[in-house]
């Protein structure tokens, strides 16, 4: 099974991020075969989570996980786990409250700024998102919707600010961002578009010339927010992505999840905020899980994360330093806790 996959992956094309994308690992035996992990340790449960939710990670992103460590930090984030199947008080399918949304694929949360669901699929399936349970067949990014969406838009100037979300918006190919980026500009009152993704970094390729120039030409200010957890997340693929990025007036942030036993240690924070810096990106906001139904292993506690936060502003500069936030379904802006809360 091990060399199958090998085999897969030494196919050309390195730069075709639609390769990439297609080039993905969904079932759990040839995730181990590959890492050199005992397949015969696989539990039963952890099939029928796979069942629940689907692993889904795409080989660039594995290439970048220890082999024989069943405790890599980027392994734990993609891996099906038996505790997902446990129900826990406090844990819903819908955290954020945003499955009542009154336009599909528009979230009005905060006064000044719109989210907009531009794809529903993701290159990879994290399992702490907030949104493993979200009724994306409700909300498809399609030209009805998106009609209906941008209507909305016009017909609120207080709406400077669009977020591209999903699912992950660098789903759409480049001619579709095209489109989206054309009629946003047509609003007079828009002036940032704000794009969440994991794509530029599970699978770097994704960050083309193409839509680095689409990026450049706009009238809007583009702003990409990275979704990096771990140091080891950034490789030399990933690193030039950006650079592209930078290259083109794109100002790029990172969010992180605080997860425990993947970066809930003020070495591994310290070395990921110093590593984001190092290529051009700028550490902006580290969350408090969402507590999603199927990912409570992963919560860390509010006392021991401000902990971490106070000793990791004692290691790095200042700007180094992420907000530590909580979002609350409801709330009109983000929780951002101090030290001393």
């Amino acid at each position: 099974m091990s060399h199958i996959i090998q085999q897969k992956v030494e196919l050309p094309n390195k730069d075709d991020w639609i390769f990439d994308l297609a080039n993905v690992v969904t079932d759990i035996k040839q995730l181990y075969c590959y890492l050199d992990l005992d397949p015969d340790t696989i539990s039963m449960s952890m099939k029928q989570v796979k069942k629940q939710f689907p692993l889904r990670v795409p080989m660039a992103f594995i290439h970048r996980m220890k082999k024989g460590d069943y405790t890599d930090p980027l392994l734990l984030q993609v891996l099906c786990n038996d505790n997902e199947m446990i129900e826990v008080s406090g844990f819903s399918a819908d955290p954020l409250l945003e499955q009542d949304n009154a336009i599909p694929g528009l979230l009005h949360k905060y006064h000044n700024r719109a989210l907009l669901m531009t794809k529903t699929a993701c290159a990879i399936n994290c399992r702490y998102c907030f949104r493993r349970h979200f009724p994306y067949h409700e909300n498809q990014g399609n030209k009805k919707n998106l009609t209906v969406a941008l209507d909305y838009i016009a017909n609120h100037p207080e709406l400077d600010e669009i977020i591209l979300s999903g699912g992950d918006p660098l789903m759409a190919k480049d001619h579709e961002l095209d489109y989206l980026i054309s009629e946003l500009e047509k609003i007079k009152h828009v002036k940032r578009l704000r794009i969440h993704t994991r794509l530029a970094v599970v699978i770097p390729s994704r960050i083309t010339a193409t839509l680095c120039r689409l990026f450049a030409k706009s009238r809007l200010q583009i702003v990409v927010v990275t979704h990096i957890n771990h140091p080891n997340e950034i490789d030399d693929d990933v690193s030039q992505a950006v650079n592209q990025l930078k290259q083109h007036n794109v100002t790029v942030l990172n969010q992180s999840v605080l997860l425990k036993n993947i970066n809930d240690n003020v070495t591994t924070l310290a070395q990921l905020s110093n590593k984001l810096f190092d290529n051009g990106i700028l550490p902006y906001y580290i969350h408090l899980l969402d507590k999603v139904q199927g990912a409570a292993h992963f919560l860390v506690e509010d006392k021991h994360a401000k902990q971490l936060m106070k000793q990791l502003s004692e290691q790095v500069s200042g700007y180094l330093v992420p907000k530590l936030a909580r979002e609350v379904g409801g709330e009109k802006s983000k929780r951002v806790l101090t030290f001393n809360d």
